[in-house]
């Protein structure tokens, strides 16, 4: 027994000795510890992780980010449908994510917290620098889409009322139904923003409405006016009027990928092949895909190869 004691300390010292080296090694080289999956080591020799927010057109833009990226020759992760805004932006902060599509409008607003800003160039090159100041982030070019928030009239009742802009709404209002979801009525940014910024008008009643029922509602004659997004599918599908917000109330919501540094280092070609997926993406296009998914009940990943197959922007096989 006193033999086995003796053996056995200098036996665990040296089990401890080889720990502790295999560990400091570890370490070093971002290898197997399941912490070092989501260090900026791990993510440089891993998958490109692209997410996405939980609507329609995050689904379709974050298949076509992940599609265009595996084509370039990129290993890609989806992880799409992660959530709202505050969930996206964390998760890209604690390195979960490397990248996802992001509006201007809701960089400058929700996450950065400043005034609104009506000029769109002024609006990217706001939030790109504070993204990059605040978090390390990087945003890339931007598309011409504009996912803003909007009013829409059928093509009927643009001409009845005769009503092209939102001041010739405010105009005629006391006449006019709106139709839209129950919060628009008290945000800020929704009805009493309206009224801030284009006179004090009164309309004929407001409708709060589950926001999927909408353009029905609108269709159907049960409003005049619609409670819109300017890349909304349904805009196209049922050729509606979008009015023009004349005194510039609402903020531009250009889509751009917004990619942590380190990613974009350990992978330059995130930049070039995204890049070139940008300029393709206007009001109409989003529109167009928006409603395949929506109204057709197609699936987002069919829909986002096919116009990415059409652009040329993938190879064919």
């Amino acid at each position: 027994m006193k033999l086995a004691r003796g053996f056995l300390v200098p036996l665990l010292a040296l089990v401890t000795a080889v720990t502790v080296i295999a560990c400091s090694s570890g370490g070093s080289t971002g290898g197997a510890s399941p912490e070092a999956g989501s260090s900026s080591g791990a993510a440089a020799s891993g998958p490109v992780r692209v997410a996405s927010k939980d609507f329609t057109e995050q689904f379709i833009l974050g298949e076509m980010y992940a599609l265009v990226l595996e084509n370039s020759g990129l290993q890609v992760e989806r992880k799409l449908n992660l959530g709202g805004t505050p969930v996206a932006q964390k998760a890209l902060e604690s390195e979960q994510i490397d990248l996802y599509p992001e509006y201007t409008g809701t960089g400058l607003l929700t996450i950065l917290k400043l005034p609104v800003e009506s000029d769109p160039k002024q609006v990217f090159d706001t939030v790109a620098k504070n993204y990059q100041e605040k978090f390390n982030l990087v945003w890339l070019d931007p598309a011409p889409m504009n996912n803003t928030q909007a009013l829409a009239m059928t093509q009927e009742g643009s001409q009845k009322y005769g009503i092209r802009t939102i001041s010739d709404m405010a105009a005629k209002a006391s006449e006019l139904t709106m139709i839209g979801p129950p919060e628009f009525e008290a945000r800020e940014d929704g009805l009493p923003g309206l009224q801030k910024a284009y006179g004090d008008f009164k309309l004929k009643a407001y409708k709060g409405i589950d926001p999927g029922l909408r353009y029905q509602g609108l269709v159907d004659g049960q409003a005049d006016v619609a409670v819109a997004f300017g890349t909304d599918g349904e805009i196209s599908a049922f050729n509606l009027v979008t009015l023009e917000d004349d005194k510039k109330l609402f903020p531009p919501y250009q889509v751009a990928p917004v990619v942590r540094q380190a990613a974009l280092e350990a992978n330059p070609g995130i930049r070039d092949a995204l890049n070139a997926l940008a300029p393709k993406l206007t009001d109409d296009t989003m529109r167009r895909l928006n409603y395949e998914v929506s109204g057709k009940q197609r699936e987002p990943a069919e829909v986002a190869k096919e116009f990415l197959t059409q652009e040329g922007l993938l190879k064919t096989s």
